[in-house]
């Protein structure tokens, strides 16, 4: 693209021509498009649902607990305060709500094998623990069976087959629940509260603001006890899928962490560009949303704006820590981050498919990068034109995403669902807010 336009220009006509600073995506807006305001009423096409207590609509819900590997953790509610629970017992599943669960992916993206073949990896001493001890029962033994049962036959095993495999063998193949790296984060509900029909979904923006701090916080805690478990790792991926066209495989709020072996060539990108201006993040990022008019909330932690260059439209959510990565983070840090993070989803509403993918220096880094957050919009898909020119199409300008937000935020706000920050001409703005450059690794 020519200098001309830079990062971010408007046509006579209206066309904006946005490059992201981080990618080099160019992106065009054509005027006349993606004017349609965010709706949550009830679509004409949605259906009722048959209400169940306690909730059985998919694999992920409370009355489905044994429908999923053996769980990592959960966080339950005692005495009106959240509270950890760590290897949960098959015959003891049902003995507590969990309000987030944490559990092993029954098929792998990067699997227990690549890390045992690739790099002689083996059960740590705690993972080994929760394996002795989850068997010692007959419901755990079980369980275990039923589970990996329906996994083969999923992969395509006949019954002969799979009767064929001998039980020691099953149970060895049971180490990817206990010492596997990609896990899932399931929160309690399917629907809301008082739900009736088929689009009430539970998402992120749905759980109260203490609840999506829970949320963060027990999705962090899991990155730790991931990283500790191997070695090998050198970052995790964290993300979340929301409805079938954004790539959720079911229609339950849930985070996915996937470990992996290098930093990806996002990171990696972003690395490069560090290197060459350590102040990339405050200038490409925050103060150009800040001179373009693009930041919609901000708080003492964090601050979200629309990002200029994305096929889709996208949300980004700074942390303003001096810490590099979440886990690095205090308490109230985090808050801070997931108040704006869940404002956000909040407005959006539970109808629009999205991603949520976190982003962070990786631990082995010697750089510095900020968490930041962004949230996608799965709303246009790229055809044609875009892949022959690698120019994308997003129907949505950055103006108008904003433009979309800022109501429902007040919104919200006035009714007092979601946490009070300043909001679009309330935020301070301060130029280089991002503090990352302070931290040391």
């Amino acid at each position: 693209m020519s200098n001309l336009f830079e990062n971010y220009y408007k046509m006579a006509d209206g066309t904006i021509k946005q490059v992201n600073p981080f990618t080099g995506t160019e992106v065009w807006t054509v005027p006349g498009r993606g004017n349609k305001p965010i709706s949550n009423t009830i679509p004409k096409t949605s259906k009722k649902i048959k209400k169940q207590s306690p909730e059985a609509y998919c694999n992920f819900c409370e009355q489905t607990y044994l429908n999923t590997p053996p769980e990592k953790a959960r966080m339950v509610k005692m005495n009106g305060k959240f509270v950890t629970l760590k290897g949960v017992k098959a015959e003891n599943l049902f003995d507590t709500v969990a309000e987030f669960r944490r559990i092993p992916n029954l098929f792998e993206i990067v699997t227990y094998d690549y890390w045992v073949k690739n790099y002689s990896y083996q059960l740590s001493k705690e993972s080994l623990q929760h394996k002795n001890e989850y068997l010692s029962s007959s419901e755990g033994v079980e369980h275990i069976v039923n589970i990996l049962n329906l996994k083969l036959k999923i992969s395509g095993f006949s019954d002969s087959q799979i009767n064929s495999i001998s039980l020691e063998e099953k149970l060895k193949m049971a180490d990817a629940f206990f010492g596997g790296a990609h896990e899932l984060i399931v929160s309690k509900r399917h629907y809301i509260e008082g739900a009736e029909y088929d689009v009430e979904l539970c998402s992120s923006g749905e759980l109260t603001p203490e609840e999506h701090y829970r949320y963060f916080l027990f999705t962090i805690e899991a990155m730790k006890d991931i990283f500790s478990g191997n070695r090998y790792i050198r970052y995790i991926s964290v993300f979340q899928n929301w409805l079938a066209n954004a790539g959720a495989s079911f229609d339950h709020l849930h985070k996915q962490l996937v470990a992996i072996d290098e930093w990806g060539v996002a990171i990696e990108q972003e690395l490069e560009l560090y290197r060459a201006n350590k102040n990339i993040y405050n200038e490409k990022a925050v103060n150009f949303a800040s001179y373009h008019n693009l930041v919609f909330a901000e708080n003492d932690y964090a601050i979200a704006f629309v990002e200029v260059g994305h096929r889709y439209p996208s949300i980004a959510i700074y942390s303003k820590s001096k810490n590099a990565m979440p886990t690095d983070h205090t308490r109230a840090e985090i808050r801070g981050v997931s108040d704006i993070v869940h404002a956000c989803h909040a407005a959006m509403g539970s109808q629009i498919p999205c991603n949520e993918e976190w982003y962070y220096s990786p631990f082995d880094a010697q750089e510095n990068i900020p968490w930041h957050i962004l949230i996608k919009w799965r709303t246009n898909n790229p055809a044609g034109f875009e892949g022959g020119t690698k120019i994308y199409v997003n129907p949505i300008s950055p103006e108008h995403l904003r433009d979309k937000m800022v109501p429902r935020l007040f919104e919200l706000k006035n009714k007092k669902k979601i946490e009070t920050f300043p909001i679009a001409f309330e935020c301070p703005c301060k130029a280089n807010c991002l503090n990352y450059i302070d931290g040391s690794k």
